[in-house]
C-alpha cells in the first residue's frame, strides 16, 4: 500500500508542476475559443459609424447598457448627459481591450479582474435593466439545469477568468516575457 501510495503522490507532483504552466494557458485558449468573438461582435453593435465611431457610441451601445434611461429618453440619444457617453464609451473599449489583454497574456490578472467587473455588471444590467428575470435566461444556482444564460453561463466565465487571477497568464505570454527581461542578470 505504501508504494501504491508513494506513485501516486509522485504522478501527481508532477502533474502539479505541470499545473502551474499548463493551466494558465489552458485557461486563456478557452477564453480565446469562447468568449473573445463574443465580446468583440458586441463591442462592434456599440461602436458608432465610420473612423470616429470610436468616440461616439451607437444607439445599440446606449440601449445595451442603459435600457431604462434610453426608453426614458425617448431614444434620444442627445437627451443623456457626459456619464453616460463615457460609460458607453468606456464598456466598448472595454470589450476590445481586456479581452486582447487576456489572450496575449499581458497584464492578465488585472485584465481578469476587469473582465470579472465587466461581466458582473452585465449580468446586473440583463436583469435589472433588461428585465431578464425568466426562470429559462436567469436560471438558478444548484439545479438541474445547467444551460441558463446568465447564472449558469457566467459563473462559468467568472470561474475561468479567477483561473487567471490566482495563476496569471502562464508560461507562454507577455507577461513571462517582460517578467523575464525585468528581473536582474545574476552573474
Amino acid at each position: 500500500m505504501h508504494a501504491l501510495v508513494s506513485i501516486h503522490d509522485a504522478v501527481f507532483r508532477q502533474v502539479e508542476r505541470a499545473g502551474d504552466w499548463l493551466l494558465p494557458l489552458a485557461a486563456r485558449f478557452v477564453f480565446a475559443s469562447t468568449l473573445l468573438l463574443y465580446f468583440w461582435n458586441s463591442g462592434l453593435t456599440k461602436l458608432g459609424d465610420g473612423l470616429f465611431g470610436l468616440f461616439s457610441p451607437s444607439i445599440g451601445a446606449y440601449s445595451q447598457i442603459f435600457p431604462k434611461q434610453l426608453e426614458a429618453a425617448g431614444y434620444d440619444v442627445d437627451q443623456l448627459g457626459v456619464f453616460h457617453w463615457a460609460v458607453a464609451l468606456a464598456g466598448t473599449y472595454a470589450e476590445f481591450i481586456l479581452p486582447l489583454l487576456i489572450v496575449i497574456g499581458l497584464l492578465t490578472r488585472l485584465a481578469s479582474l476587469g473582465m470579472i467587473g465587466f461581466v458582473a455588471v452585465q449580468s446586473l444590467t440583463d436583469i435589472y435593466g433588461h428585465g431578464a428575470t425568466d426562470d429559462k435566461t436567469l436560471g438558478a444556482l444548484f439545479d438541474r439545469f445547467p444551460d441558463a444564460v446568465i447564472l449558469d453561463q457566467r459563473l462559468f466565465w467568472i470561474f475561468l477568468l479567477s483561473v487567471l487571477v490566482v495563476k496569471g497568464a502562464g508560461a507562454l505570454s507577455v507577461d513571462r516575457l517582460l517578467r523575464h527581461r525585468m528581473q536582474p542578470a545574476i552573474a
